[in-house]
């Protein structure tokens, strides 16, 4: 008997938004951390420390603001941190939740 082949499928971890709940694959996702100077964005994914994903809508950033946000991250988000949120925020398109693939 032939042996046959099977092709792995490649794992693609997921993540949840703490904005709307939603998993979604890490990728399409923005990794905020927790890190000594504060709460930075980490575009890269790979900055040491305790992180939260949130989409890319201005949404889910508003309402990880509003409390989420502070809790994955277990800390206090300062005046400073929530500014420079704040101004990313003002980056991110205006789209619905609904564009956000299920």
């Amino acid at each position: 008997m032939a042996k046959q082949t099977r092709k792995k499928r490649k794992h693609i971890p997921q993540r949840t938004c703490v904005g709307c709940r939603t998993v979604q694959p890490k990728r399409s996702m923005t990794r905020l951390v927790r890190t000594t100077e504060g709460v930075q964005i980490d575009l890269t994914g790979k900055f040491a420390g305790r992180g939260a994903y949130l989409h890319d809508l201005r949404s889910c950033w508003e309402a990880g603001l509003k409390g989420p946000l502070a809790r994955a991250l277990k800390t206090e988000i300062s005046a400073e941190d929530h500014d420079r949120l704040t101004a990313f925020i003002e980056s991110l398109t205006e789209e619905t939740e609904s564009t956000i693939e299920m």
